[in-house]
């Protein structure tokens, strides 16, 4: 789909019922963990798009034996005890933030020299807390483009380390938690045990709560007393199967399309037991006048009658993925709509806040940008066509406002790939009704 995408304006409250795709966030983190473990790991609901494509990629390369079923959406991956297969190579992380900073981790530990590729994209994010961890503890980088990012060449540190205490480092994790997670997930290559004190005044967030469930559900307990977070020496990974929850993230933009338009979507599989954090996002829509019911099937959504929408001032930072979301909704509340404690999403796949700020205005919509805050004014958008800064989350949520406003089109679309690249297709059928 190279031409723009023209976005079917529904003209009753929708009834949908959808399947998405597995969680981004937890098949690369299940993916680098199946890699460390023993034996062979196999895992169900694995989501196939760009991001974990590449994520996949890399492994191989790394000598890792990988057998993947698209179809079935199942992956069987051979660890080897924290051990990478191969001494020296070369890596292409592509735009996957997940990829780019879990891999460094784990080769910024291994034994060997890789050379680490990513896109343009991927380039301009931001890297330098988790390089400057990786050096003080003794690994090599050389910058092969720009200092502090990514494309790099280095060396880990193998076999080097004294085995007779405990890793001790200090992590800044104000720019991403992705950071932290890198950390906590290759702790048990660090066989002495790993201590990581946080300095930032952020210490946790909800993809960090992620990470330790699914280490636990690997057999790895991370500690955490509200500073510092402490692995154990001689920790492990249990290879075994492991069943991926479907994209919470994904599932939203149903959600949110339910509430635009004062209908109703059920999302199967999505259940409160879910560890995602955009989980409260549904919260949200229940402040703005939704009605939240878990089924047998998932949970369900209905929008208040005739979609009206309450305004809200809401703190995104736990579930900022769906910050877009929200923006792409909130004109057609009733009051202002504030979102506020985003301001790190600027250095995500594009600046979102400014993003979402251009391109509401370029609709007709008056939105407020603050460094790490928005404020959206109720109006009916104007027809017009959507920039999405090849950024994923910025094409799928502001195709919403097509459902309620004829001649919406969404340039880019396929920059969707990166996490759902069906999500079109899907659209399309519901809409049409094919």
């Amino acid at each position: 789909m190279k031409e723009n995408y023209k976005v079917h304006m529904v003209s009753a409250p929708i009834d949908w019922t959808v399947t998405v795709p597995g969680s981004k966030s937890m098949t690369n983190r299940a993916l680098l963990m199946g890699s460390l473990a023993d034996g062979k790991t196999t895992l169900s609901g694995v989501l196939f798009s760009d991001d974990s494509r590449h994520f996949l990629a890399a492994l191989q390369a790394l000598g890792f034996d990988v057998e993947i079923q698209e179809a079935q959406k199942q992956v069987t991956i051979t660890g080897l005890n924290g051990k990478v297969p191969v001494t020296e190579g070369k890596i292409d992380v592509g735009s996957a933030g997940t990829a780019a900073r879990f891999l460094t981790a784990l080769l910024g530990v291994a034994e060997g020299t890789f050379t680490i590729q990513a896109s343009e994209q991927m380039k301009k994010r931001p890297m330098k807390p988790l390089f400057d961890v990786l050096v003080a503890i003794g690994a090599k980088i050389s910058y092969l483009e720009k200092e502090g990012h990514l494309p790099i060449q280095i060396t880990g540190i193998g076999g080097t380390k004294a085995m007779d205490e405990v890793c001790c480092v200090a992590l800044d994790i104000s720019e991403s938690t992705q950071f932290l997670s890198a950390l906590l997930l290759i702790s048990p290559m660090i066989k002495q045990g790993l201590s990581i004190a946080i300095t930032s005044a952020r210490k946790d967030g909800s993809y960090i709560q992620i990470t330790r469930k699914m280490m636990e559900n690997f057999g790895v307990e991370v500690m955490f007393d509200g500073e510092n977070y402490n692995i154990r020496k001689d920790s492990s990974y249990k290879a075994g199967a492991y069943q991926i929850e479907p994209d919470i993230s994904a599932a939203c933009y149903f959600y949110a399309a339910a509430a635009l338009t004062g209908g109703k979507a059920l999302v199967k599989n999505v259940t409160w037991d879910c560890m995602q954090g955009d989980l409260q996002f549904l919260n949200v829509l229940a402040q703005m006048g939704c009605t939240i019911t878990e089924t047998a099937q998932g949970i369900v959504v209905c929008g208040a009658e005739g979609g009206r929408l309450k305004g809200i001032t809401v703190d995104m930072k736990e579930f900022s993925d769906q910050t877009m979301t929200l923006a792409a909704i909130a004109p057609f509340a009733e009051e202002d709509v504030r979102i506020e404690n985003v301001g790190h999403i600027r250095l995500q796949e594009s600046d979102r806040i400014h993003a979402i700020a251009t391109e509401l205005s370029r609709l007709g919509v008056t939105c407020k940008e603050e460094e790490d805050a928005l404020t959206i004014q109720p109006k009916i958008p104007n027809a017009g066509i959507v920039q999405t800064y090849d950024d994923h989350r910025m094409a799928m949520a502001f195709a919403l406002i097509g459902l309620r406003v004829q001649g919406i089109e969404i340039a880019n679309p396929m920059c969707c790939r990166k996490t759902f690249e069906e999500y079109f297709d899907v659209l399309e059928t519901l809409t049409r009704g094919k």
